[in-house]
């Protein structure tokens, strides 16, 4: 799943953390597994990280086991749609191409 659609007019390392995140909304996910999922450098993801923080559309979630990092809820499209098919030319090479 995708976040929705006001949120993809950002940075693409920004862009890329909200999707992995909407995917895994529920359990949210470690700094280490967002480094697997999206493709960035360290420091690009940190800074990402940073402003999607600053902006609150991430929340950050400490217990005693790690630190979780999850969507705000109104990242999360209220239903799942079927938006990579519905994707325009343009949105598929914005995400695809680095800027």
């Amino acid at each position: 799943m995708r976040a929705k659609q006001e949120y993809r007019n950002r940075e693409r390392t920004q862009v890329a953390v909200l999707d992995a995140l909407v995917d895994r909304a529920e359990d949210g996910m470690t700094v280490f597994e967002l480094r697997a999922a999206v493709e960035a450098e360290i420091d690009d993801l940190e800074e990402a990280l940073s402003t999607l923080k600053a902006d609150g559309l991430i929340v950050v979630e400490s217990h005693g086991d790690g630190t979780v990092i999850k969507p705000d809820d109104r990242v999360v499209p209220d239903e799942p749609t079927d938006a990579d098919e519905n994707q325009s030319i343009g949105d598929w090479l914005r995400d695809r191409i680095p800027f």
